[in-house]
């Protein structure tokens, strides 16, 4: 059997993802310990058809292993939640750190090994089990305190346990299962430093004292980089050499992304070929043997995996390095493909999340592509580019590209065609020059200040040049491209069709197989024509099969209201049964700061529109939006449209009319000019064909309830009101509209004798406020279902009891993003079809 090591890992990894979308309960870590002991007597034995039997007690074991960590990653609570819960009670939380302190505006945030417990009436063992607990600071002076703290000290605090929350979106961030794959099922949430009490940890050597000074050599490192670098350019450089993304510039992390560029900035094999390369230069200058810097190499890896943040794909690329080291050293010949299996299963043994992590699957993903496609990808490539530069650079571009792609869109549903470009040209000026000389920076700055500080600035006029070509090639936002995150079966085939892609390639290219390369010029005279055939049959089944990825509701026939959970605020999606795309409002998290309080402002601040809203319409597979509504601008609606504009193309942009001076409105409006799609006062009109079975109307506000542009503070009673037609249900989006539009309203349509149909769907205003949604208001409209907008624990009351009440007494069936989260409302031709994601509507 050829290289049985990566056969079985294979089967290892095929247990796992069997153990993840099935269960079996009988299979446990005794089965899986009789099934590999069974393997190895099969093998002893050589008994006949004992391969086919040993791959299967093989992907068992595997199987059983997974489910027995999965079953055993519980909380030590289990047995008090059973009997009541403890999410929301006051409590005292004994431990030690086991994570630095981040200290970020007024939060600090880290992980806690719970020693114990103790509620009100009684203490609870936790035996070491892992907390977050995120404290926030009262005052400047407790940031100093919190980063004083260091991993290893003895903690008492006193918070709120809270359970993490799950997903309230399809397809949403689930925080809690997040948690859970890093052990962790509880936070901790505090309030000042005085809540804690804090002791020192005694000096002594044990692993938890070097992770200590690690911890403290990042922070030497971290603080003496912003001496050596300019400001602006000190966090890409951290990111890029040592992992600390806490100073990397959000924007220019976002901009990496989209450009397919994020694999300079983490840690990953370029880094470990890098700091090798700078490794063996400097040592050879210092005149070592060869077995000197080899053995040196090998022992500076693990220090250099602790001190870059030992992330899945460092830690992969680390421990591949130090196998080839140590076959190095050892003069025996070494097989690349039998180490990355090796270190795979080596991790996925220690840690089976690791299969679930993003950077492990990219990173080995990419790795396996490179060791078995460059090379071959190079060799058919010869008869098309003569150079071998820029045959290897098409080869190793080729690859990884293609090999990244499904995991890429899978996780961040963003492809740039440019990536190409931009992987060729920028990816070796840095790492071949950059990265190299960022190393040599820092090590002259840690003897001479000011040595490493003029090679810092020398450095910084090359980033400034690859910054401005990101930039420029940011802003060609016709060649970026947002997929659907894709399903499995899809990712597989997308992989079966690559490899019959390559192989009839290469069977065309050579005709036969025992005959040498030939031009493409000769392929007729060979006989090639079949191997042609087959070849761009394949080619056409592979670009299908991207279409289909990329629009694959494009046949869909069925209409979609999502009611999108963005707290207390309103964001609404709409997705006709023609593929056209509405968006109406987009959430917006409100923030009340006073001056003097500038210190509690965070590096990247959550934000609805950027963390939850964009990732959700590039799940969905939003390549565009047809029209894009904002009710009026308060914050609750107007502040997650920022990222929506700046990420996703709008074909035109309907307002109020009306303009409330802010910085964020401002800007919103300022980035919609710039962008140059039409921005349209929304005002009462005639119906507005959508696409064949749906239209839209604007009820509200009327041509002479404001004069265009007017400066506007109190939006409410201005609200866009919009009426849709869809399939042959009828919908009412009210914003945030008081009593007094509703009566105004209600006036002009009895005016225009225009009787309604009974409503199918009502967005209740202003999230079920007290001074909205009035009994004359039901009374004309007499809605089937209601949807509230609305926040889960809110603090202004929504919805009021009254609504409530009202809706009640008409027989409206009522619908609530704080208790459901999500709200979907699907048109079908046999009528409307509602889920949530939180639990099913009544």
């Amino acid at each position: 059997m050829k290289r049985p090591v990566v056969i079985g890992c294979s089967l290892w990894i095929t247990g796992y993802v069997l153990a993840l979308y099935s269960h079996l309960p009988w299979l446990s870590l005794t089965t899986s310990a009789l099934m590999l002991a069974a393997i190895v007597v099969i093998h002893l034995l050589r008994l006949p058809g004992g391969q086919p039997l040993c791959a299967l007690l093989l992907v068992g074991a595997a199987y059983g292993y997974f489910q027995w960590t999965d079953q055993r990653n519980v909380t030590a609570l289990l047995p008090l939640t059973q009997q009541e819960n403890p999410d929301g009670r006051e409590v005292t939380l004994l431990g030690r750190f086991s994570s630095p302190v981040t200290v970020d505006g007024d939060r600090a945030s880290f992980t806690v090994e719970a020693e114990s417990v103790r509620f009100q009436d009684r203490a609870f063992p936790l035996g070491g089990e892992s907390v977050q607990v995120s404290l926030r600071l009262l005052a400047q002076p407790q940031q100093e305190v919190a980063s004083a703290w260091r991993r290893g000290d003895a903690l008492t605090l006193t918070g709120t346990l809270r359970s993490p929350s799950p997903a309230r979106n399809f397809g949403g961030f689930d925080y809690r299962r997040y948690l859970r794959l890093h052990y962790t099922h509880w936070q901790l949430i505090a309030k000042g430093v005085d809540q804690a009490q804090v002791q020192p940890a005694a000096a002594s050597i044990s692993s938890t004292q070097l992770l200590r000074w690690n911890d403290m050599l990042r922070e030497y490192l971290s603080r003496r980089m912003d001496l050596i670098f300019p400001a602006p350019q000190a966090g890409f450089m951290k990111s890029m050499l040592i992992g600390l993304t806490d100073d990397l510039d959000p924007e220019r992390f976002q901009q990496f992304s989209e450009l397919g560029l994020t694999h300079i900035l983490a840690i990953s094999g370029l880094n470990v070929a890098v700091f090798l390369g700078v490794c063996f230069w400097g040592m050879r200058r210092l005149k070592l043997t060869k077995e000197t810097y080899l053995r040196i190499c090998f022992w500076l890896l693990p220090f250099y995996i602790l001190l870059t943040g030992a992330s899945p794909s460092i830690v992969r690329a680390g421990l591949m390095a130090m196998v080839a080291l140590y076959a190095a050293r050892k003069g025996v010949t070494k097989d690349v493909l039998h180490s990355m299996a090796i270190v795979a299963w080596v991790m996925l043994v220690w840690n089976p999340y690791f299969l679930l992590d993003v950077s492990f699957q990219l990173s080995f993903l990419v790795t396996l592509g490179l060791i078995l496609g460059v090379q071959r990808v190079n060799d058919l490539l010869e008869g098309w580019l003569t150079s071998s530069v820029l045959r290897n650079t098409a080869s190793i571009t080729l690859v990884s590209q293609l090999i990244s792609l499904p995991v890429s869109i899978y996780y961040f549903n963003q492809f740039s065609l440019l990536s190409w470009l931009a992987n060729a040209v920028l990816v070796p000026v840095i790492s071949l020059v950059v990265f190299p000389a960022g190393i040599i920076a820092v090590v002259a700055g840690l003897m001479y200040l000011p040595a490493g500080q003029g090679m810092g600035g020398l450095i910084s006029w090359l980033n400034d040049a690859i910054f401005w070509a990101t930039d420029k090639l940011q802003q060609l936002y016709l060649f970026k491209q947002i997929w659907p995150t894709p399903s499995l079966p899809w990712i597989a085939f997308y992989y079966l069709l690559l490899i019959g892609i390559y192989g009839l390639w290469k069977r065309w290219s050579l005709g036969n197989m025992d005959e040498p390369p030939i031009r493409l010029e000769s392929i007729q005279d060979r006989g090639g024509a079949k191997h042609a055939i087959g070849l761009w049959l394949t080619v056409g089944g592979f670009l299908v099969l991207l279409w289909i990825g990329y629009s694959p509701d494009r046949l869909e026939r069925t209409g979609l209201v999502q009611f999108i959970d963005v707290g207390q605020g309103d964001a609404i999606f709409i997705r006709t049964p023609y593929g056209r795309n509405l968006l109406i409002d987009g959430g917006g998290t409100i923030t009340f700061s006073k001056a003097g309080e500038g210190w509690k402002a965070r590096k990247d601040p959550y934000e609805v529109g950027k963390k939850l809203l964009v990732p959700l319409l590039k799940k969905r597979g939003v390549h565009q939006l047809d029209m894009l509504v904002l009710s009026h601008e308060d914050a609750d609606h107007s502040g997650g449209l920022q990222a929506v504009i700046e990420q996703i193309p709008v074909k035109q942009f309907v307002f109020n009319g009306t303009y409330n001076p802010n910085k964020g409105i401002e800007k919103l409006f300022q980035t919609a000019l710039d962008r140059k799609f039409p921005m349209l006062a929304g005002e009462q009109s005639g119906w507005i064909q959508i696409d064949p079975v749906t239209r839209l109307r604007v009820l509200y506000p009327f041509s002479e309830t404001v004069e265009q542009a007017e400066f506007v503070k109190e939006q409410n009673e201005y609200s866009v009101v919009l009426m849709l037609e869809m399939m042959g249900t009828k919908w009412l989006f009210t914003g945030d509209m008081g009593k007094e539009s509703e009566l105004a309203l209600l006036g002009r349509l009895k005016e225009n004798k225009e009787e309604p149909d009974r409503l199918d769907v009502m967005k209740i205003a202003h999230h079920g406020s007290k001074y909205s949604t009035s009994q004359e208001w039901l009374d004309y409209w007499q809605p089937r279902t209601a949807v509230i907008s609305v926040g889960a624990g809110n603090l202004y009351g929504h919805p009021a009891p009254d609504v409530m009440e009202r809706l009640r007494n008409r027989g409206t069936h009522v619908l609530r993003t704080d208790l459901m989260g999500e709200v979907q409302l699907e048109v079908r031709k046999d009528g409307l079809f509602a889920r949530t994601k939180i639990k099913e509507a009544d």
